[in-house]
C-alpha cells in the first residue's frame, strides 16, 4: 500500500549535508503530495536530528505522520523515538539504495537550486529555509495535475479525515 501511494500520510526523510558535512537539513516528503517539511540540523548527529523530527512531525496531525522511510546515515539511529513517542511506523531503505526514497530524492534536487552542495548551512537561517520551502510547496506541478504541494497535501488531509 506505501509503496504504490495509495495512502496519505507516508512520508521519506533524509538529511541534505552542508559543506564539509557538519550541519544540514532534514528533509521529509509526504509520498502522495510531494509535501515538504524541513528542519535545520546545526550538527549531523543522531541525537540533533531525532529532536528536529520530532519538531517536524509534531506539528502535523497522525493521518499525516503515519511512518517515514529514512536512509541508514548515522543519524537516524534513534528512529524508535518516533514509534514511541509519536506511533509513526518507521522503516530504513536498504544500504546504496537511494532510489528507494525516490520522493525525498527529488524533493532534496528541488533544495538544491535554493542551497547547492557546498553550502554553509551555518550561513543559512531557518526563516530563509522555510521561504524556500514555502516556494517548493506552493508552485504548481505536472505530477500533482497542476496542483501545488501545499494544495494536494490539504485535500489530502481532508479525505484523510473525512471532510471531503
Amino acid at each position: 500500500m506505501i509503496n504504490e501511494r495509495k495512502q496519505f500520510g507516508h512520508r521519506e526523510g533524509d538529511t541534505v549535508e552542508g559543506k564539509g558535512h557538519k550541519d544540514g537539513i532534514h528533509t521529509e516528503v509526504e509520498r502522495m503530495s510531494r509535501f515538504i517539511a524541513a528542519r535545520k540540523i546545526d550538527a549531523i548527529t543522531s541525537e540533533v536530528t531525532i529532536v528536529k523530527q520530532k519538531q517536524l512531525f509534531a506539528v502535523f496531525p497522525q493521518e499525516a505522520r503515519k511512518s517515514t522511510a529514512l536512509d541508514n546515515g548515522r543519524e537516524t539511529h534513534l528512529h524508535y523515538q518516533l514509534r514511541i513517542e509519536l506511533a509513526m511506523d518507521t522503516y530504513h531503505a536498504d544500504p546504496y539504495s537511494s532510489w528507494q526514497r525516490g520522493t525525498n530524492e527529488h524533493g532534496n534536487w528541488h533544495l538544491r537550486y535554493y542551497f547547492p552542495k557546498g553550502t554553509d548551512f551555518s550561513l543559512v537561517s531557518e526563516k530563509e529555509l522555510q521561504d524556500s520551502v514555502w516556494e517548493i510547496n506552493n508552485r504548481p506541478r505536472k505530477i500533482l495535475g497542476y496542483m501545488t504541494a501545499q494544495e494536494k497535501f490539504n485535500q489530502l488531509l481532508e479525505e484523510a479525515r473525512g471532510c471531503d
